[in-house]
């Protein structure tokens, strides 16, 4: 069995956390798709997913974002909401890892929230995947990982009413 590889990244939303709370619980499979869809269209392509920008070559794929979960912490200690979700490519999916993670969302101040994503993957094909993980698959990986959680949090900055 391969060896699964971590991945963990975050980014910030100037809107309180119940805010926040409210549109990913209640709607984060439009969030999602109209973020990245947005991101996409600015790149000149109409396809929704995720996307890396390599020496200036824009590389995507269409994703299917399954949220299987969702956990909620609030004592007098910690406030947290998660989505435990998993993405894969839409077409030619045993080419492409299965992405699996939890992105938690916090209160840092009464106007801010931080979105934080870990999660991990394993590498497709056998020893040809490993090799081309090892190379160049990883850093694709995380880049797309950390485009996707960026282009959240720039969505949720511009969509949430104050």
């Amino acid at each position: 069995m391969s060896k699964k590889h971590a991945i963990r990244c975050y980014d910030y939303v100037n809107h309180p956390y119940d805010k926040v709370c409210d549109q990913l619980i209640s709607d984060s499979g439009r969030v999602f798709h109209e973020a990245t869809t947005s991101a996409e269209s600015r790149a000149g392509d109409v396809a929704a997913g995720l996307h890396v920008n390599i020496a200036g070559l824009e590389i995507g794929k269409a994703v299917k974002i399954n949220v299987y979960g969702l956990e909620q912490v609030e004592n007098n200690r910690d406030i947290r909401s998660s989505l435990l979700l998993e993405w894969e490519a839409v077409d030619q999916s045993g080419l492409f890892p299965v992405m699996k993670g939890e992105l938690a969302f916090y209160p840092i101040t009464s106007k801010e929230t931080q979105l934080d994503f870990q999660g991990d993957y394993e590498p497709p094909l056998g020893i040809l995947g490993k090799a081309i993980d090892a190379v160049v698959g990883h850093r694709i990986a995380e880049a797309s990982v950390h485009h996707f959680i960026s282009e959240v949090a720039v969505w949720l900055r511009e969509n949430i009413k104050k």
